[in-house]
């Protein structure tokens, strides 16, 4: 189970970051069809949550250092994949409604199964001195 969660936990963060950074940086003739669907401040929030969301999928996990991060980032996803779907249904594009609430769907997954059922638990401070010492 622990690495079907990573796996899912690399390919949710991998979409995240991708869309992230289109929403912060688009393609110059994307940008007034992106400002007529919503507003470019909101735009630019939603775009850099979901890219410190990719982060927090995946960093504190490798480090183990605050891997609570990890159901927390997942859990912020949900709220922008709920916002997403409703977006979606309401203007009546449906393959990106569905699209949204698959990914809503796996992060729910992800946060619960990384909160209750297999936790990433954090760095020791033995373990920390161990790496330092090899370090020397």
């Amino acid at each position: 189970m622990n690495v079907t969660l990573w796996l899912l936990q690399v390919l949710l963060a991998v979409t995240f970051f991708a869309h992230g950074w289109l929403f912060l940086f688009p393609p110059a003739q994307l940008v007034p069809v992106m400002n007529s669907a919503i507003v470019p401040a909101f735009r630019i929030f939603i775009g850099a949550a979901e890219v410190m969301a990719a982060v927090g999928l995946t960093v504190p996990g490798v480090t183990r250092i605050l891997p609570w991060l990890i159901p927390s980032a997942a859990v912020g996803l949900m709220i922008v994949m709920i916002g997403a779907t409703i977006l979606h249904t309401t203007r009546g594009e449906l393959t990106s409604a569905l699209t949204t609430a698959v990914l809503l769907a796996l992060v729910t997954f992800v946060a619960y199964m990384r909160w209750k059922v297999t936790p990433i638990l954090p760095r020791t401070r033995a373990e920390v001195r161990r790496a330092r010492a090899r370090v020397k």
